[in-house]
């Protein structure tokens, strides 16, 4: 049973603009000049290279530990599910202590390795030895994953602008007297955005069989007008508040939150047109760096985690549901939860990054995954997120969010045993300008993706997240509006 006082309040959730918020002060985050690798053990070990590594920024580095469980037992899912919530809580934390910590590397080339990267490992290695016990209790116990407990620091790449005369810049604003330019030390700076009229074209259509299913179904469910957000994320993070660690969009379904069951999924209201729609799709908001406080300046997910500025609701919200180009689809068990991207992708590697950028009258050329688009007048920020279109038949979930879904190959075949279903594909148009990158943001502001705070706000991490809470009429039709070519809503 659902107890009362898990839930926040609507009015809470949704007040964006109504709380007053709190300037993020001394505690903020501030560019860092990280003077030691993590496998140092000496000051004088490198000089040179710590030369290197003082000239920019650095983030803490750690193994993924979720996407290596691609198996879980029912009977320890909830403590699992737990521990690697507190995992990111432990990453967090101390990101947010190497971000203030200037002065004390400063001082000791070794600080950051002795007073935050191996504490940070000693905590890791607890929760994860807790993780190993949870699920031997009931299944075999996992081997190796002592190896994961260990972080790095790496370099950002990205350059600290100048503190204004007055000293350190205090104001959680890069740029020293430029309030426009974003989260000091945590992005984004001028190389994450690129003039994509300068970009060649890369996008490719792959050819469709005879047997294509060459429907589309759509489903509109509004851009959030009513600013429902939280900071959770109740597929990776169940009954954890703040388990994303940023904050999200939320459309459709009206009761997502970090505590929502299957039961409240289904009882719930939603945004979508055809109320037969009460999927849930989120992903996160996207802000302008133009000094706003919102709602969340002080909280938790918010600026106090580096997500800050004003928050954008796209002015379009695009929800198709297409067929594969190789045959027939089957229709999705309710329930069924998919992931598309990776919010990790920064420090994980690009492995499973997925979400892309563009602008309008460039979609059919230009993708980009890496990199924020620089748009010509005229033209909007454009995010796409493909989902994955192959299920695996058997499960709505698995333990890493990945492996009972799929992407399909380069010729759109589902790999062996696993069956074609609708591809989600969900575009979000944004009114923003491009950013004035030649002076750092000051003439016209960054934007930026809501992020874990080690992750620096890069494009590559953007994500979505989708529930199917369709009820069986409506998915019926949308599978057979697919499979026999038509386009409906």
């Amino acid at each position: 049973m659902r107890r009362n006082t898990r839930k926040r309040s609507n009015t809470a959730r949704r007040a964006v603009g109504a709380a007053a918020a709190v300037a993020i002060g001394a505690g903020g985050l501030v560019a860092v000049n990280i003077y030691a690798s993590a496998g140092e053990t000496g000051a004088s070990k490198g000089s040179a290279q710590n030369q290197v590594l003082a000239a920019g920024t650095s983030t803490i580095d750690c193994p993924d530990v979720g996407q290596k469980l691609t198996s879980v037992p029912a009977q320890a899912k909830a403590q699992v599910d737990r521990e690697l919530a507190l995992l990111d809580k432990q990453i967090s934390e101390a990101y947010q202590r190497l971000s203030t910590s200037q002065r004390a590397i400063q001082q000791d080339p070794n600080f950051a390795q002795n007073a935050i990267v191996n504490p940070l490992k000693d905590k890791r290695k607890a929760t994860i030895d807790r993780i190993a016990i949870a699920i031997g209790r009931v299944a075999a116990k996992p081997q190796g994953l002592d190896a994961l407990a260990a972080c790095t620091l790496r370099p950002t790449g990205n350059q600290p602008a100048p503190a204004p005369s007055g000293g350190a810049n205090q104001g959680g604003n890069q740029g020293g007297n430029n309030p426009n330019a974003g989260v000091a030390g945590n992005g984004p700076v001028a190389a994450d955005f690129v003039d994509i009229t300068k970009v060649r074209p890369n996008v490719r259509t792959p050819a469709r069989s005879a047997r294509a299913s060459k429907g589309v179904f759509v489903t509109q469910c509004g851009v959030n007008a009513n600013k429902l957000y939280n900071s959770d994320n109740v597929i990776v993070a169940p009954g954890v508040t703040n388990g994303a660690h940023h904050m999200h969009d939320y459309i459709g379904n009206q009761d997502n939150d970090a505590f929502s069951s299957d039961q409240d999924f289904a009882k719930a209201g939603t945004s979508c047109r055809n109320k037969g729609d009460k999927s849930s799709y989120y992903w996160p908001v996207l802000r302008l760096q133009d000094g706003t406080k919102e709602f969340d300046a002080a909280l938790q997910g918010g600026g106090a985690e580096g997500n800050t500025g004003r928050i954008l609701t796209a002015k379009k919200a695009t929800l198709n549901f297409v067929g594969s180009p190789r045959g027939k689809v089957v229709a999705m068990p309710k329930f069924l939860r998919i992931i598309t991207g990776d919010a990790k992708a920064f420090v994980n590697g690009n492995a499973n990054a997925n979400a892309s950028w563009s602008c309008t009258g460039f979609e059919n050329k230009v993708q980009l995954k890496d990199k924020y688009p620089l748009c010509p007048s005229g033209s909007d920020v454009v995010r796409t997120f493909k989902f994955q279109s192959c299920w695996d038949g058997k499960n709505i979930d698995s333990a890493n969010h990945r492996t009972h879904v799929a992407f399909a190959d380069a010729n759109g075949k589902c790999q062996a045993g696993f069956k074609a279903i609708p591809q989600l594909v969900q575009r979000l148009v944004y009114d923003v300008d491009a950013p004035s990158v030649k002076d750092n943001g000051k003439t016209r502001p960054f934007y930026s993706l809501d992020g874990f705070p080690e992750q620096q706000h890069k494009p590559v991490t953007d994500h979505g997240d989708f529930i199917n809470v369709f009820d069986k009429k409506l998915m019926n039709k949308a599978v057979q509006c697919i499979n026999t070519g038509r386009k409906c809503s």
